[in-house]
């Protein structure tokens, strides 16, 4: 799947949820999948949590 459709599906499950749920379950959705994309960005390789973790000296 390319960018754009990620995008795409992501934006109609907001929608969806906003629409069917009211705006607590479209703000729900937004903050889990912004920790879904954290996370599957890490599992990837392509976000490097070490300097987050690590002190600054």
């Amino acid at each position: 799947m390319n960018t754009a459709t990620v995008g795409l599906a992501a934006g109609m499950a907001l929608g969806f949820a906003g629409f069917f749920g009211g705006f607590w379950a479209f703000l729900l959705v937004a903050v889990l999948g912004g920790v879904g994309l954290v996370v599957g960005l890490a599992l990837q390789g392509s976000l490097d949590t070490g300097s987050f973790l690590r002190r600054q000296r």
